[in-house]
């Protein structure tokens, strides 16, 4: 394996993993709301490793990007 270091700071090419805490910093709600969001099948996507769940950074931006609320489609000028 070689074990110099990657552009991204780690010796495997591997992308970031966020934690629940992280990523409930990340976007600034509470952890609660991240599990009820999984529970509902509505958050990001993510890795189970035992009892812990890690969210990697690409999934996270893809599903903050289906967040965004559609473009409202523009407003006929009042006379």
């Amino acid at each position: 394996m070689d074990t110099e270091r990657s552009p991204a700071g780690n010796p495997w090419g591997l992308e970031p993993l966020l934690d629940i805490g992280e990523l409930d910093a990340y976007l600034g709600v509470p952890v609660s709301t991240v599990y009820d969001w999984r529970t509902r099948g509505l958050g990001p996507r993510a890795y189970r490793f035992g009892k812990h769940l890690k969210f990697a950074l690409s999934d996270v931006r893809i599903w903050v990007e289906q967040q965004r609320d559609p473009e409202s489609p523009a407003s006929p000028e009042r006379r």
